[in-house]
């Protein structure tokens, strides 16, 4: 007689709501099977009872009663698939040791089939929750009703794949509440929810991991070139602060040496007068000690003879001595004199300042030197410039004209006071430009770009002006809180003007004197700078010149 297992297939005990074989199977009044809590369910969450496979709709709800023989039936199919399987895994387990199969090891998912020495599972069916090796999977991938169940690569944990409260498989996604949901859930607590199967929300959502991943591996990237950007901004700093040092030291240790020779110059000067003017005294003094003895042997002779009492002798011996004193200089004209040192230690100090302006020369040439690397190519905005004020085609020269032109009264247009700005804006790192000054009256610097410039602009830091000015051709003055008046050695006729946005500084430089003219320090710059100037008035053709923007020829 044939088994059951030949003669039954297991789509003939399937409840077709939960897709499964059946539970407590009950027939609709139509002739269709379905478990009796799926159909419960199904028309409890409804308001028409109506059969979910023919769609025959009761006006009544039936009463509901388990078949008693359709159950007997899905009890002998459950067995007959149990003796199969028990032969089938006893077939398995006589034969594994020749098999190729490998013992599951830590780490690695086991069959939940096998008895003794658990194989490696190599898929687990999210239908039967257990996972199988390869002889134990054999009728999943055989008989026709387990071929429908989903098989997966091998996972733990089968039971979190189960939706809790319905006990099925997590087979969909719902998109509407982000959440994973069985099959029955579709029709209960979501129903007009969007769903799509797990496979497509999972590669989905793979894509947008991977996505994401690339994302923050760009991150990353990102963050590790910062790293070598602040390490090599850390490096070149050094550089930098061990370059300054080793200059400063050559340029103090130069200095003083220059003093230490300054003033050994001037002890040697002082010194060697004094050695002369002892000298000079020396020998006066041995010439005088000298007439001196020669007058005292004189004096005793002549004393020697005016005692004699034999007149006869004294007249002879005088005849053959000389009485009268030995020849001898006119010392009332002869003195010594104290050397003068009136002057000495001017000089001397001069020299010494003349030394310090050289090894200023030299550091402020290499100091111009590093500025100039951040030359920048400046233009002058026309769209800020005073009316009356004359630009150049080449937007690189400015000065006053006698006529004010029509132009748009624009927001960003100086309207009372003779300026422009340049057309390049920085808010960060550094920058220098230089100008051409060969003028009588000019202001010139950098200027923040909320300052006001509707009416009369008045030029400090605190109005957002950092800048420097030549009034009546030999008033120089720097325009800060308070104003500081210049003294400057020579006239410039090119200023250098270098900004250090970070470190708040704005240095004006006389390019070809290689010096510095004056630096605002300690600065708080929040927004953007732009280059200022103002050519000043014509003044009749006397300061008729215009401020140049030059090229900068670095220093060799």
């Amino acid at each position: 007689m044939a088994s059951p297992s030949s003669l039954l297939s297991e789509d003939q005990f399937l409840c077709s709501i939960c897709l499964d074989v059946f539970t407590d199977p009950v027939s609709t009044p139509c002739g269709h099977n379905f478990c009796k809590n799926c159909i419960t369910e199904h028309w409890d969450t409804t308001d028409q009872y109506q059969c979910p496979t023919c769609a025959k709709l009761f006006h009544i709800r039936p009463e509901l009663r388990v078949n008693t023989f359709i159950s007997q039936m899905v009890s002998q199919f459950k067995s007959a698939l149990q003796e199969a399987s028990s032969s089938s895994s006893s077939s398995s387990s006589s034969s594994s040791s020749s098999s190729d199969q490998q013992e599951s090891k830590p780490g690695e998912v086991p069959c939940d089939v096998c008895t003794g020495t658990k194989l490696k599972a190599l898929k687990s069916c999210l239908v039967c929750l257990v996972s199988y090796c390869e002889t134990h999977l054999e009728p999943h991938l055989t008989a026709s009703g387990l071929k429908r169940h989903q098989l997966i690569d091998p996972v733990e944990n089968l039971e979190a794949r189960m939706c809790t409260k319905h006990d099925k498989p997590l087979e969909l996604f719902c998109k509407t509440d982000q959440t994973c949901v069985c099959m029955l859930c579709t029709v209960l607590d979501h129903r007009a929810h969007e769903f799509v199967p797990l496979k497509e929300e999972y590669e989905g959502k793979k894509a947008e991991l991977g996505k994401t991943e690339a994302e923050i591996q760009q991150m990353i990237q990102k963050r590790r070139l910062k790293i070598e950007e602040i390490k090599h901004s850390v490096t070149f700093s050094k550089e930098n602060a061990d370059r300054e040092v080793g200059e400063g030291v050559q340029v103090f240790t130069s200095l003083k040496e220059s003093v230490e020779r300054g003033l050994k110059e001037l002890i040697d000067t002082i010194e060697e007068k004094q050695r002369t003017a002892e000298q000079q005294a020396e020998g006066f003094i041995k010439e005088l000690e000298q007439e001196i003895s020669e007058l005292i042997k004189r004096r005793t002779e002549v004393e020697q003879l005016s005692r004699s009492e034999d007149h006869l002798r004294l007249l002879q011996s005088v005849q053959s001595l000389n009485i009268h004193p030995p020849p001898t200089k006119d010392w009332t004209k002869i003195s010594v004199h104290p050397p003068s040192y009136e002057g000495t230690v001017v000089r001397a100090v001069a020299q010494l300042e003349e030394t310090l302006s050289k090894e200023m020369k030299k550091l402020f040439e290499s100091e111009l030197k590093r500025v100039q690397q951040y030359a920048i190519n400046v233009t002058l905005d026309p769209d800020t410039a005073h009316p009356e004020l004359i630009l150049s085609d080449d937007g690189k020269q400015v000065n006053h004209g006698d006529m004010k032109k029509n132009l748009l009264d624009n927001p960003e247009r100086f309207s009372a006071s003779l300026c422009v700005l340049g057309k390049q804006s920085f808010s960060s790192g550094r920058f220098y430009f230089e100008v051409q000054v060969k003028k009588t009256d000019w202001d010139l610097g950098v200027a923040r770009e909320s300052i006001n410039r509707k009416g009369l602009v008045t030029l400090s830091p605190d109005e957002g002006y950092w800048t420097i000015w030549l009034k009546n051709g030999n008033e120089y003055k720097a325009l800060d809180d308070p104003s500081v008046r210049l003294s400057l050695k020579s006239r410039p006729q090119k200023v250098g003007v270098f900004v250090d946005y970070e470190e708040g500084l704005v240095s004006f430089y006389d390019v070809d004197a290689a010096a510095l003219i004056y630096s605002f320090t300690g600065c708080c710059f929040t927004e953007k700078l732009f280059p200022y100037f103002n050519p000043g008035l014509n003044d009749g053709g006397k300061n008729s010149a215009p401020l140049i923007i030059s090229p900068v020829n670095h220093i060799e």
